[in-house]
């Protein structure tokens, strides 16, 4: 008897080591689908960079090699034969997690909200929805090719530098991001092609941009967050004011901006861009412009007239389509919203606790 049951038992062993192995592979790949829900959205109330605060620092190369490891960088969870990477950075705790559709592909998490994505294959690819509208801007505001002087205020991943440096070789770029912690944790896991002309500055957004030339840029992009909030600063009549002052006569301004119903702090960025610009233009999901949900808009600005007919054309036929509003329509869209100014400036809305669901 004892010989029977002995192989009996080896067997129930066996189907329990099966059963635990199945449920833990389940268990994978219900988070990988959930990571790849999150990067495919897009969409996150605020992804990008922070360049925020007051401090100050000395420019650095951003193109080199693996720097000096961020505070606290370590290795997590595990997709395929690709860890996330965990790091403490200024702005909080900062994670890349491997994109599970394409093998040198990142998603940057700053405290969970999703910042960045990047793939290091194909620079060209913009996963966020935001970052497509902004990439039209960039595509249409010179002929194909043209290289181009751009001021990055915000950093995160450098997405949309290593867009232009691909799509506009030779161009001339600065990036103002203060997180120096984040700044080397990009460098390190996240490098930049060699070649490529982009110069970060360790420095709060709108000081960078005080000392850049006048008529210096083509193009100034803003895409900055602290804590999940645009800072006061950076919300002003004053500041766009900076911003137009360092373009060239047919510069762009491009700002990310997230807000949520009754969309009071959007209509107010818009009157206050429309203080200084004579040219704007908005884009943004119809849900998100009809104050249904909390989400992410674009607005260009310009000195000139903006080719809003193809910026719609493109827009309109994104995975996620919108629309852009421009002239009258966008007029009526502030509804009789003031500029802001540097005395009433407040911190753009904290987006809400299901903003970056699963």
């Amino acid at each position: 008897m004892a010989r029977e049951r002995a192989p009996r038992a080896k067997q129930q062993k066996q189907a329990k080591q099966k059963q635990q192995k199945q449920a833990k592979q389940k268990q994978q790949k219900q988070a990988e689908q959930q990571q790849k829900q999150r990067s495919k959205r897009g969409k996150g109330a605020l992804p990008g960079g922070t360049g925020t605060g007051t401090g100050t620092g000395a420019a650095t190369d951003a193109g080199g090699g693996p720097q000096d490891g961020a505070v606290g960088r370590g290795r997590s969870r595990r997709r395929g034969d690709r860890e996330s990477v965990v790091a403490d950075v200024g702005g909080g705790r900062a994670e890349l997690v491997p994109d599970p559709d394409r093998p040198r592909a990142w998603t940057l998490l700053i405290d969970g909200a999703p910042q960045s994505h990047v793939d290091l294959d194909d620079p060209e690819h913009l996963g966020f929805e935001y970052q497509r509208r902004i990439g039209h801007a960039i595509d249409l505001l010179a002929p194909p090719g043209r290289p181009l002087r751009v001021l990055h205020l915000g950093g995160g991943a450098f997405t949309l530098a290593r867009y232009v440096a691909a799509t506009r070789p030779r161009s001339t770029q600065q990036i103002a991001e203060r997180d120096e912690a984040l700044v080397r944790l990009v460098r390190a896991e996240l490098p930049l092609a060699s070649g490529v002309r982009v110069r970060v500055r360790s420095m709060d957004a709108r000081e960078a941009l005080g000392a850049v030339p006048d008529g210096w840029a083509d193009l100034v992009i803003a895409d900055v967050f602290s804590g999940a909030r645009t800072p006061a600063h950076l919300t002003s009549v004053e500041y766009v004011a900076e911003v137009r002052r360092v373009l060239t006569p047919g510069g762009w301004y491009t700002a990310n901006i997230a807000d949520g119903p009754p969309l009071t702090y959007l209509r107010g960025q818009i009157a206050t861009v429309r203080d200084v610009f004579p040219e704007t233009a908005l884009i943004a999901e119809p849900g998100v412009l009809r104050g249904r949900r909390f989400g992410n808009a674009v607005l260009v600005a310009a000195a000139l007239p903006l080719p809003v007919a193809e910026l719609g054309r493109r827009a309109a036929t994104d995975p996620q389509g919108a629309r852009v509003e421009h002239g009258t329509a966008l007029r009526d869209f502030t509804a009789g919203a003031l500029p802001v100014r540097d005395a009433t400036a407040r911190d753009s809305p904290r987006p809400p606790v299901d903003a970056f669901p699963g």
